[in-house]
């Protein structure tokens, strides 16, 4: 420090020193589990650090105690989805872990598409979908079942926190690698060349609704689903967190719906017996027996 930074500091009424590096990281990763209920201090400083290192190089700024400030300033408010975007994990394939695929379309939705040919409404659930392949999967075995799947009441929700993803993911528009895991009768009759790739044909569009949503804050819907798939989310949550969502998943379930989850995720004790496991990682909401 120089003589004239020392003498500066000594007077009345100077501010004080500002966060280190370290805490500025901390008090960053502080306000994106605050806001996504997402751990990211423990055991994940060099990916937090090399994440916000690209976000930092993007906007012209330099260490962490000004990005800090940038998050905290009143003008800085809409950088904080750009965070989320910069930290959050989006890795999605088509048709990952098979088995739920194989139990929906043997099973679960040659019931659901019956009963939306007599006129019922039918709703899926992707949460965490990244750029909704998910989703898109899912519709692609609906789809196949159900060619005027479109002109019945049946949908499938696709949402995310990252906004960024979202987006990209209203283009619909895939690398011809990401749809290699697709059944190749499926991605001749489902998808079409546009440049850059692969698009979902316009029937399976008309099937998926990508919305942003964040799973730690309040949900907008307010009608149960017949299908909920929250697939390797709650893994980064904090324990408290992950109960929540777990118990509010369930909430959000019909009876007889159905539940999918991370092959490395467990339901908690009090949730479980709410259901049936119904195959690996899959679960089937209890119906309730009737008042006496």
């Amino acid at each position: 420090m120089t003589g004239a930074g020392q003498s500066g500091a000594g007077q009345s009424g100077a501010s004080a020193p500002g966060p280190t590096p370290a805490e500025a990281l901390a008090a960053i990763a502080r306000i994106a589990h605050a806001e996504t209920g997402i751990v990211l201090a423990t055991g994940g400083t060099a990916m937090l650090r090399a994440r916000l290192d690209r976000r930092l190089r993007r906007i012209g700024l330099t260490g962490y105690p000004a990005y800090l400030a940038h998050l905290t300033a009143p003008a800085g408010r809409g950088e904080r989805r750009h965070l989320i975007s910069a930290l959050t994990t989006n890795e999605s394939q088509f048709f990952r872990e098979p088995h739920h695929f194989a139990l929906l379309h043997d099973q679960i939705l040659p019931a659901l598409v019956a009963r939306a040919r007599d006129g019922q409404r039918v709703r899926l659930w992707s949460a965490g979908c990244a750029m909704g392949q998910e989703a898109y999967s899912a519709a692609m075995l609906l789809l196949d079942l159900m060619p005027d799947a479109a002109s019945h009441d049946i949908r499938i929700l696709a949402t995310d926190i990252d906004e960024d993803m979202i987006d990209r993911g209203r283009s619909a528009v895939f690398a011809t690698a990401d749809l290699a895991p697709v059944p190749a009768g499926l991605r001749t009759r489902m998808t079409e060349p546009v440049p850059g790739g692969l698009r979902p044909c316009a029937a399976l569009r008309a099937l998926v609704r990508l919305r942003p949503l964040n799973l730690h804050d309040d949900w907008p819907m307010r009608q149960h689903f017949d299908v909920i798939l929250c697939r390797n989310v709650a893994i980064y949550f904090t324990p408290a967190a992950q109960d929540r969502l777990w118990h509010r998943l369930s909430a959000a379930l019909a009876p007889a719906g159905w539940l999918f989850i991370g092959h490395s995720e467990h339901l908690p004790a009090a949730v479980a017996t709410g259901f049936d496991r119904a195959g690996i990682t899959s679960y089937r909401r209890l119906v309730p027996a009737p008042a006496r």
